[in-house]
């Protein structure tokens, strides 16, 4: 008889606080012996009764309990690999990931970190506002659909309250900064000044972050979409009924043909060697019965897999973050933008600078000329013309207007190779 891999939680586990949710901290009303027990902010710490940490379990029916758990407990509850529950760590940091297992899903999306199954939902106990908020609206939405029917599976129920927590935090993130940035970007297209860039420069390394972030929860929800086989694996209620259904008829299979083996022996006497031959016939030919019922059950639910509940779940959510993602790429260009049309002002008053400095050389240059000739006539030497009073202003004169003419040739030059537009 074929034995149930299923691995139970066990029944009773050491709690921290009773279920309900007003009775979260010590009756005495003292926060500091809650959180000694607790650890801060929220879980244990490594090392303290064998690796074991503080989680929140939350049923079908809504119904939220603090557990102590260690990771060999949780593991061999979910059949997950060690590395999974890294990604549930706080103390680490790692992307975006949503990943089906066999008898769990494990979503890591920000702060919400925890792992659904087909009955409960297990996430790490933390006083972050996330998570606080995560577990009270899970139990709420619970309780108020319990007598409610719903297509919805719970699994995919947790998984939505996630992506939609996750997606409203980074939208609100997105809207929050793009109210920040576009009358920091006018200004400083305004009046351009070292207080101002470095405003921009901050906040434009924000942008970058979160827009990282939106993208890989975007990536993340896309390869879902995109994968088939990956989105079949979550259906973790189906799988289970799946399960259920093939074990109650192994065990009925298997009732039959011992009462089958029993009545044959009872009706006729055999020989032992003929009823060993018979009982081995028999044994072969449910072996191959069972073969082809678990082949046939395996193909018909490989034929008749229905991916489209989780498909238009994720794909609402999809077009949610992709809106956030595409509303932080708008706020890049804008500010891109900005930085082009900036550059292009500091690139103008450059050229200001770079004309009215050559204008400033030309009239050094013919002030210098009219200098030489003012220096020649100051040297002490004897000619005729100093005898003539008014001599020396005729040649300050003309020396004035040549100069005058030499910088005016030298603008008309400039103006026909069209260096300055004067």
């Amino acid at each position: 008889m074929a034995e149930r891999q299923t691995q139970e939680i066990p029944s009773k586990f050491p709690e921290f606080v009773p279920s309900n949710s007003d009775s979260r901290f010590p009756s005495n009303g003292r926060l500091e012996d809650y959180f000694r027990g607790l650890g801060n902010p929220g879980f244990k710490k490594r090392g303290h009764g064998l690796g074991s940490r503080s989680w929140v379990k939350i049923d079908q029916n809504g119904n939220s309990k603090i557990l102590e758990l260690d990771k060999a407990t949780v593991m061999r509850h979910c059949s997950l690999p060690s590395r999974d529950l890294r990604l549930l760590d706080p103390m680490f940091i790692y992307p975006s990931s949503i990943l089906g297992r066999e008898k769990a899903i494990v979503v890591n999306l920000e702060m919400i970190r925890c792992i659904i199954t087909a009955d409960e939902v297990i996430l790490m106990n933390s006083l972050d506002a996330s998570v606080v908020h995560y577990v009270s609206e899970l139990c709420k939405r619970l309780q108020a659909n319990k007598d409610q029917a719903d297509d919805l599976p719970f699994e995919f129920k947790a998984l939505e309250l996630a992506l939609e927590l996750t997606c409203m935090s980074l939208d609100a993130q997105a809207k929050e900064l793009e109210m920040e940035i576009y009358p920091v970007l006018d200004e400083l297209a305004s009046s351009i000044s070292t207080l101002n860039l470095e405003h921009v420069r901050r906040l434009k390394g924000h942008l970058l972050a979160l827009t990282q972030r939106v993208q890989k929860v975007c990536d993340e929800i896309e390869h879902l979409m995109d994968d088939d086989g990956d989105m079949a694996e979550m259906y973790l209620t189906e799988k289970k009924q799946r399960k259920e259904a093939y074990a109650n008829n192994e065990q009925y299979d298997q009732t039959t043909f011992f009462t089958a083996s029993r009545v044959g022996s009872k009706s006729a006497p055999v020989s032992p060697v003929g009823s060993c031959i018979g009982v081995q016939k028999l044994q072969r030919a449910f072996s191959s019965i069972s073969s082809s019922k678990l082949g046939s059950l395996g193909s018909s639910s490989n034929s008749e897999e229905n991916i489209d509940q989780l498909e238009m779940l994720l794909e609402a959510y999809f077009v949610f973050i992709d809106n956030t993602l595409n509303k932080l790429l708008s706020l890049k260009e804008y500010i891109d933008d900005t930085e082009d049309f900036i550059t292009i002002k500091l690139g103008n008053v450059q050229n200001q600078l770079i004309k009215f400095e050559l204008l400033l050389t030309g009239a050094t240059f013919v002030a210098t000329v009219f200098a030489v000739v003012t220096a020649v006539f100051g040297m002490n030497f004897e000619a005729t013309i100093f005898d003539v009073p008014s001599a020396f202003n005729w040649v300050l004169i003309i020396s004035g207007i040549l100069c005058g003419s030499l910088y005016f040739s030298f603008l008309l030059y400039v103006r026909h190779k069209k260096i300055l537009s004067v």
